[in-house]
């Protein structure tokens, strides 16, 4: 009786098991915030199931990936590699040699597949200057000025990337030597840098009870801060500094990642970040605008103003440069 009851319990268990869903991984960096109504409608189209792994920032995330492509694969997909960031991720061989075949964009990405994109710029509180009466700052020079001493933090750009893109902007702005005088400057006028974009925002932005009113941040935040003050913003507190060398076009993919052990699963994941419930969900969730053409803007992008002199270094002379670039940062304003 013992042998039948124990094949029953079985049978009864081994349909459950096959049945199954199958995990894939996806790495992310720590900005990555999709509905999980949105993955709960992949897993359930695919029988699987999506493991969020979040990495840091997004350089920081990359480096992770690139110390551990020769030991047991972290993920099976990435999400958050950008065009500041792509060359490197191929070069250093994390990205399968195949990717999905990419949507209609309004922006494109070498390598891996464009899903979203925004521009990295200042951010100010409105309240703290009107309060100081304390003119903005007319370009990036001014802010070396005494009156803008201890005014602004910055994501440092070696774990970051809207700080590694913010250096990028200044270099394509102020030209290569230009903008190394100026970071020497701003070293001395007491410019306050932290780890990531979050650190900055929440716990050094005045509008978040810190110090600092000038945050290098995204020209949608202002959007952000009316969105989740539910109701009780009609227009933002916080505005954008759009100076000459302060704005930044940043674009953001995915890719299936190179020994993948679920790398069809993945490359339907990579595929999923396209799609119209992906693309319209990005605007509020992770205030980027929809990198597939056509796709259905939130209402409340209308407070996201984008920049008419925003930069974009060509993708090869990031690729050869970058690590050069932010050496000398670090030379230049921590050490």
């Amino acid at each position: 009786m013992k042998t039948i009851y124990a094949s029953l319990l079985i049978l009864a268990i081994t349909p459950a098991l096959s049945w199954a869903a199958t995990e894939v991984k996806l790495a992310v960096h720590d900005s990555y915030d999709l509905p999980k109504s949105v993955i709960a409608n992949f897993e359930q189209e695919n029988d699987a199931k999506i493991s969020v792994i979040k990495m840091g920032d997004g350089n920081a995330m990359l480096n992770r990936l690139i110390l551990m492509k020769n030991g047991a694969p972290l993920a099976d997909a990435v999400f958050g590699l950008d065009n500041n960031t792509a060359h490197k991720a191929k070069e250093a061989g994390i990205l399968a040699n195949t990717q999905p075949e990419s949507a209609k964009m309004v922006v494109k990405l070498p390598y891996i597949l464009a899903v979203d994109y925004g521009f990295v710029t200042l951010n100010y509180d409105k309240r703290w200057f009107a309060e100081k009466k304390l003119p903005l700052p007319k370009n990036l020079a001014d802010l070396t000025q005494p009156q803008y001493k201890n005014l602004l933090a910055m994501p440092n750009p070696a774990t970051s990337t809207p700080g590694l893109a913010f250096l990028m902007a200044n270099i394509a702005g102020l030209g290569e030597e230009g903008a190394f005088q100026w970071w020497g400057a701003m070293r001395q006028n007491g410019v306050k840098i932290t780890k990531g974009w979050s650190e900055a925002y929440n716990s050094e932005f005045t509008l978040n009870g810190g110090s600092r009113p000038i945050i290098v941040g995204y020209s949608s935040s202002p959007a952000a801060e009316v969105f989740y003050s539910e109701g009780k913003l009609k227009s933002p507190n916080m505005g954008n500094l759009f100076l000459n060398g302060g704005s930044y076009l940043q674009i953001e993919g995915a890719a299936v990642l190179n020994n993948a052990k679920q790398p069809e699963l993945a490359a339907k994941l990579v595929r999923y970040m396209q799609s119209p419930a992906v693309q319209e969900s990005v605007t509020t969730s992770m205030w980027v605008f929809p990198a597939v053409k056509n796709t259905k803007h939130d209402p409340i992008i209308r407070f996201a103003s984008a920049p008419n002199n925003a930069r974009m270094l060509p993708a090869n002379q990031v690729n050869a440069k970058q690590k050069e670039w932010v050496e000398r940062w670090i030379r230049t304003v921590l050490k």
